[in-house]
């Protein structure tokens, strides 16, 4: 008499019982995982991103020049390039799960030399640590994806998802600067690198997630051949077209994105002359609107074909770029005493960042999901290295224009890999249709 009862109770929502069992819907399966990896990717934004903050204060602290400065991007980008063209092919046989873990704890290590010590010589130290420790995590997570996914549409949403808290973490990043900045400003005890003990912190929180989250890796396939035969296939990837334009985009996608980021903060200070506190925080509607605009992304492009909303989004950024820019010129030092008197121009330069944000990860979701699981890994490799070589380019060219010249000028500049991406998106969209995943083994 008690069955139609005991049926409707123990199944709610979609969900079904059946003793102890319990099984998740579709889109809560493997919730743990993700969940771990999008806390991995939240600390490594702030860090990676703190590049910015760090440039600006060690030209105001230390007095050195912005071509000098310029190449904390470097210590990042680089480190990030050599650990994925040199580690990448390990990674498989070292685990996904183990390989997170180290460079979780690698990050939380340099991050309390940083707050504890400081100075120009540690910041490179750190940047470089969390560079390699990146690209482990990238490369980790990327091809966790396909274990974790059911197909290319829920891979592609997931990425762009995963890709959109990035961005979420880069915006709480620049708050938690900010606020540091202003309290060391009036305190003889409070230093700004004490932010590094709070990213510290959510270091060993996601550490402990990671640790206590089951991953199957049984199904990821390990050449017999040993690793340097997985560098050679990694390698062996930029024979295909269609390999080659998609690495030129991301080179492209990353210089822009870069160039930005990094010298966004010092343009706020020296081109529109904000306060440094302000400067630093008002740079997070530039990570708030590449957050924003990732988190849509998943969403429209269920129902929009990719290539038009990348199409227009570039041109819609082209346009931005000529609209605002000089609204920041003839603004004159002082003006500026809060966030009252603060230019239109220093809210909608940012802005930018929301017709920038699908272009990353539906290019990386769309060579991704072509290509067979045991090859993803060497993929993401070449991913990570061509992307970090476009972040130092981007902003080592800024740095240069922007000392040698003015900030409007190395902003302007940035059009120049805007119009070649856009060009060069249309013949990876023909190759990409093309495309057979039989053609790669």
């Amino acid at each position: 008499m008690f069955e139609p009862v005991e049926k409707a109770c123990m199944s709610l929502n979609g969900f079904y019982l059946k003793s102890t069992s319990f099984t998740y819907p579709p889109c809560m399966k493997n919730w743990k995982i993700k969940l771990s990896l999008i806390c991995n990717y939240i600390i490594f934004a702030i860090l990676l991103n703190s590049v910015g903050v760090v440039v600006l204060q060690v030209i105001n602290e230390y007095g050195i020049t912005p071509e000098r400065a310029s190449v904390l991007e470097a210590w990042k980008d680089l480190s990030i390039a050599a650990a994925s063209f040199l580690i990448a092919s390990w990674i498989p046989r070292f685990g996904y799960k183990l390989s997170m873990l180290f460079s979780l704890a690698f990050v939380v290590t340099a991050s309390l030399l940083m707050a504890t010590i400081g100075g120009f010589g540690i910041s490179q130290l750190l940047f470089a640590t969390v560079g390699v420790s990146f690209a482990i995590v990238k490369v980790s997570a990327y091809s966790t994806l396909s274990l974790i996914t059911e197909d290319s549409s829920e891979h592609a949403s997931f990425l762009s998802t995963m890709e959109g808290f990035f961005m979420v973490g880069v915006l709480g990043g620049f708050w938690i600067f900010g606020t540091f900045i202003a309290i060391a400003n009036n305190s003889d005890t409070i230093l700004w690198t004490h932010t590094y003990y709070v990213l510290a912190a959510i270091g060993a929180l996601a550490f402990l997630l990671l640790l206590t989250t089951p991953l199957d890796e049984s199904s990821v396939e390990i050449s017999e051949e040993g690793p340097a035969k997985d560098f050679v296939e990694m390698i062996s990837l930029v024979k295909y077209p269609l390999i080659i334009f998609f690495i030129m985009g991301a080179f492209l996608y990353v210089y822009i994105e870069q160039a930005i980021n990094t010298w966004l903060p010092s343009f706020n200070f020296n081109v529109l002359h904000l306060p440094d506190s302000i400067s630093v925080q008002i740079a997070s509607i530039y990570a708030g609107s590449l957050a924003a605009g990732r988190l849509l992304a998943g969403y429209v492009m269920k129902h929009i074909n990719w290539y038009y909303v990348l199409q227009s989004c570039i041109v819609m950024a082209v346009v931005l770029v000529l609209l605002v820019l000089p609204l920041t010129i003839g603004i004159e030092p002082g003006t500026v005493t809060g966030w009252s008197t603060v230019p239109v121009a220093a809210y909608l330069l940012p802005a930018i960042g929301f017709f920038l944000a699908p272009i990353y990860p539906t290019l990386s979701s769309s060579i991704l999901s072509a290509l067979p699981k045991n090859r993803q890994s060497g993929m993401t490799g070449l991913i990570v290295i061509f992307s970090a070589l476009g972040g130092t380019t981007g902003s080592i060219i800024t740095g240069f224009l922007f000392g040698r010249l003015d900030g409007q000028t190395a902003f302007y500049f940035t059009l120049v890999p805007l119009v070649l991406l856009f060009l060069l998106i249309i013949p990876y969209r023909r190759k990409r249709e093309q495309f057979e995943i039989g053609s790669i083994k």
